[in-house]
């Protein structure tokens, strides 16, 4: 039978610490092959042609993310550059890392990783989705009626990568506030 791990046995320093990978191991299991899933359509998505510009029938542009991360940098948009870039592109990458490490390193309540989940819970769902929109819009009402925009499948996966990432988000922060909350039976014990 395995051991009850209550409040008291979590605060002594010699009792065994468990991630909360190994605590939940079937759950574990499937919010890791959700952070991979993210994690891929997060690359697919930065990568792969969000919409075709079609202006006046004679001249078609296709745009990635990434290809319009780049056009701001080389329009020398810095203010652009550095919200789409950082908000589209390196912060979803650091919180799916964050979420991996905080599933697999053993940690308690107030530390480190568990303040790190808290921000994430908070502020990270706002970091991929809300920017994007905001650059899309943009691009919209810049080009008014003088193009047409056919959204492709790079929109979608990356739509994809903000959801995965948001429910693993919100699942690990359960696991946390269920470990932190109640008294769990360890099966490695």
């Amino acid at each position: 039978m395995g051991a009850i791990i209550n409040n008291a046995d979590a605060n002594n320093p010699n009792k065994k610490k468990f991630s909360l990978f190994l605590r939940n191991l079937y759950q574990g299991i499937t919010i890791d092959l959700l952070l991979i899933a993210a994690l891929i359509t997060l690359v697919v998505g930065i990568s792969a042609p969000l919409m075709t510009l079609e202006k006046l029938y004679f001249f078609e542009n296709k745009v990635s993310l990434l290809s319009a991360v780049r056009q701001l940098f080389d329009k020398e948009e810095w203010a652009l550059f550095i919200i789409i870039g950082l908000f589209s592109l390196c912060l979803p990458f650091v919180k799916i890392f964050s979420l991996m490490a905080i599933l697999h390193i053993p940690h308690q309540g107030n530390s480190f990783l568990d303040k790190l989940l808290q921000w994430i819970e908070h502020w990270g769902k706002w970091s991929m989705l809300d920017v994007f929109v905001v650059a899309l819009l943009l691009v919209s009402v810049k080009l008014g009626a003088l193009a047409k925009v056919t959204v492709h499948y790079g929109l979608y996966t990356f739509a994809c990568a903000v959801i995965l990432t948001m429910i693993t988000s919100f699942w690990i922060d359960r696991l946390a506030k269920k470990r932190d909350n109640k008294s769990i039976t360890d099966p490695l014990e």
